[in-house]
């Protein structure tokens, strides 16, 4: 065999090595997933999920994990997986947030909804393998709000109710003052009416004809008052209806922020345990496994 021959089939024994190597790697990631599971070591699980960020996190190595990969090759078992490593997550959030409700709307993927009472809000959703809450920004917003508007003795809906309620005043107004707006036309008629049968001199006749403008021009905003009165009544029980709304939406946001305050003291520091719930539940799962041990 010439030279050539030899360097051929040495780079083709390198590259059954390192195709065979690869496999092995492969079978026994997933062989080690598959115990894991078996044997409901979910710590396990998760770390090789995410090897990076585990091990940055968790296991707090000073040199950055490679990525290999692997992970991918569980992509398509996403809803499993979770669907699996939901439940003992799910036991644990119970605990830390009691607040929390959880709704399984497909497979491993799950809904939020904020407290059990009547026209409660859904918050938004839970990431089971990045152990991470996705919470809906406008709701999530609301509350924030909330905690910030209650400094200044107020609600979230406080300063619109406040404006709904000031045009309904008004409205009533313009209800209420029909029998004036009906006496003041009387009395404006009577005026245009006199107006026009003034015989002026060729000089007054300016003046006269800016008078008669002045006297059509109030009696048009009484006719469009009397307008809006027409339908003051529909508007107001409209504002009644949006009002009562505004004030239940109120309502469930105060359930929310008084469950906060039972379990978290206050919002900052509920948001800082929202930021940190990888490693809160993935030590809480350290510890799990320390006491096993000893027993």
């Amino acid at each position: 065999m010439d030279n050539q021959g030899q360097v051929t089939e040495n780079n083709a024994n390198q590259s059954d090595v390192q195709l065979n190597g690869e496999i092995s790697q492969k079978i026994e990631y997933l062989t080690t997933l598959q115990t894991a599971i078996a044997d409901k070591h979910d710590l396990k699980a998760y770390e090789l999920l995410d090897t990076t960020r585990f091990g940055k996190l968790i296991k707090k190595t000073r040199t950055s994990t490679r990525p290999t990969g692997l992970e991918k090759l569980v992509d398509d078992l996403h809803p499993e997986l979770s669907h699996y490593l939901s439940h003992h997550l799910i036991d644990y959030l119970g605990k830390t947030y009691p607040f929390f409700y959880y709704d399984e709307y497909k497979l491993g993927e799950f809904q939020i909804y904020f407290g059990n009472w009547w026209n409660r809000r859904q918050f938004g959703t839970l990431d089971v393998l990045n152990i991470a809450f996705k919470f809906d920004e406008d709701e999530f917003d609301k509350l924030k709000t909330g905690f910030e508007l209650e400094t200044e003795n107020k609600r979230y809906n406080s300063s619109r109710i406040e404006e709904i309620s000031a045009s309904n005043t008004d409205l009533q107004k313009l209800i209420d003052d029909q029998t004036n707006r009906d006496q003041r036309k009387e009395q404006l008629r009577a005026q245009l009416k006199e107006n026009g049968q003034k015989s002026t001199l060729p000089w007054d006749s300016g003046k006269v004809k800016d008078e008669r403008q002045v006297i059509i021009d109030q009696l048009s905003t009484l006719a469009d008052e009397d307008e809006a009165a027409l339908d003051a009544n529909n508007t107001i029980k409209e504002n009644d209806e949006q009002i009562l709304a505004l004030s239940k939406e109120d309502t469930i946001i105060n359930y929310e922020m008084q469950s906060i305050k039972k379990t978290f003291e206050d919002f900052s520091r509920f948001n800082q345990r929202n930021q940190s719930l990888y490693t809160d539940y993935l030590n809480s799962l350290v510890g799990e496994a320390r006491v096993n041990a000893d027993d």
